[in-house]
């Protein structure tokens, strides 16, 4: 007879959150959750614990027909004005003596603007058309804390009293989707954004995506164990819970897959290796939440294109053109938007840094976009068109992302993001 294990492997702790220089625990998440519970029945669903990863779990269909939309969070807020420079603003060198990229270094893409030269490996997929950027992206009204400007951002529903993340609800709008449909790599802490009764997969790496406890190559006879465990429960525990079982025998023969290289040896290049790999297998991803920390520069961002920020950017650069050429034609049918939680100061300050600001540069990668271009309107950094000295808004981020969600997702704007006027146009091609 199979044994089972007589205790539940131990639920995964909140990692402590590291200071930053500006007083703020960056990236912070908000811990245990109703994602961490074990064995509760929430939402019509099972929370259970395997590895570690944490997932509720619901039966699989395959009715949507829109892109994987990729969001890649880079907290604690990207200097936009290092990352997509403003080469013909003449304020811009003004602003910042010190760490102002040269023209002569950056990879001038428009008469306005340049990619910072770390962002040299994204150079073909501009040229090609698969990549596009905007510029002074933000919210409505400016937020400099990074918490709550990160709970604003992924509630994305200013003025109302909803709760859920914009995410779980465009999860929800395209109907009941495999354990695959919503995942979190690179932390089992799921994101914000994904915070609602959908199901989702909150996993570090699908090497954790297995059975915890047995030996050698017993997985097999575990999983059998679980389920028959199961025979004759009632629907809301037995069908969960199998279908638990299938994500881990599903997930199996990915984790044998070999290594796809040229992508950075970094936290972010795992996650998007085996975000390619989930995509490409067709295990029926229809959004992906990736985190990347670290951009919270006050001190120290470097001068003249070298430094804390070149190298950020170089490992966000080698591993998107690593992710777009991994996908292959299946980046015809993925969508990936950077989000940070608000940009920087124009103005350097006196550490070699730049502080908490308000608009931002936002890159958009996939078949879809129409690329090559920097879109939205550019307001300029003279003073009279700064917000509190700050780079200002020309673009809700919600229009932009809205603007994907209809054209690449077949989903209306207003369905994720309540009160929402209007999309962008002419930044996604209609599939």
């Amino acid at each position: 007879m199979t044994s089972v294990p007589q205790t539940l492997p131990s639920v995964p702790q909140p990692r402590p959150a590291a200071e930053d220089p500006c007083g703020c625990a960056e990236g912070v998440r908000h811990g245990l959750s109703r994602r961490t519970f074990l064995g509760g029945v929430l939402a019509g669903a099972v929370a259970l614990q395997v590895g570690d990863a944490v997932t509720q779990v619901a039966l699989a269909d395959d009715g949507y027909q829109g892109d994987t939309l990729v969001v890649l969070s880079l907290r604690g807020g990207l200097d936009g004005l290092s990352a997509l420079v403003p080469l013909g603003d003449p304020a811009y060198a003004r602003l910042r003596p010190g760490i102002a990229v040269p023209a002569g270094r950056a990879h001038q893409v428009d008469p306005m603007f340049g990619l910072h030269p770390a962002l040299a490996p994204l150079l073909p997929l501009w040229r090609s058309g698969r990549l596009a950027a905007l510029h002074a992206v933000g919210m409505q009204q400016a937020n400099r804390s990074h918490f709550a400007a990160m709970e604003e951002m992924e509630r994305a529903a200013p003025g109302t009293t909803l709760r859920t993340g914009w995410l779980d609800r465009m999860v929800g709008g395209t109907g009941s989707g495999s354990v695959f449909a919503a995942v979190n790599l690179g932390s089992s802490t799921v994101s914000p954004g994904l915070r609602g009764p959908q199901p989702e997969l909150g996993v570090r790496t699908l090497a954790d995506v297995a059975v915890r406890g047995y030996a050698g190559g017993e997985q097999e006879r575990w999983l059998t164990a679980l389920g028959a465990m199961h025979d004759g429960a009632p629907d809301a525990l037995a069908v969960p819970a199998r279908t638990a079982v299938r994500a881990v025998r599903q997930v199996g023969p990915l984790q044998a897959a070999p290594v796809v290289p040229g992508y950075p040896d970094s936290d972010l290049g795992r996650s998007l290796r085996e975000l390619a790999l989930l995509v490409r297998s067709g295990v029926g991803v229809r959004v992906a939440a990736v985190d990347v920390g670290d951009w919270d520069m006050h001190v120290g961002l470097g001068r003249a294109g070298e430094g804390w920020m070149a190298a950020k950017l170089a490992d966000l650069a080698a591993a998107l053109a690593a992710f777009a050429t991994d996908l292959g034609p299946a980046l015809d049918r993925t969508t990936l938007v950077t989000l940070s939680e608000f940009g920087r100061t124009a103005a350097e300050n006196g550490s070699g840094g730049t502080d908490h600001g308000y608009g931002n540069a936002v890159f958009v990668l996939g078949g879809g976009v129409v690329g090559g271009k920097v879109h939205g309107r550019w307001p300029g950094l003279q003073s009279s068109a700064l917000v509190d000295g700050d780079l200002a808004v020309t673009t809700d981020y919600r229009a932009l992302v809205g603007e994907a969600l209809v054209k690449r997702c077949g989903l209306s704007a207003s369905s994720v993001f309540p009160g929402l006027v209007a999309p962008t146009s002419g930044v996604f091609r209609a599939r």
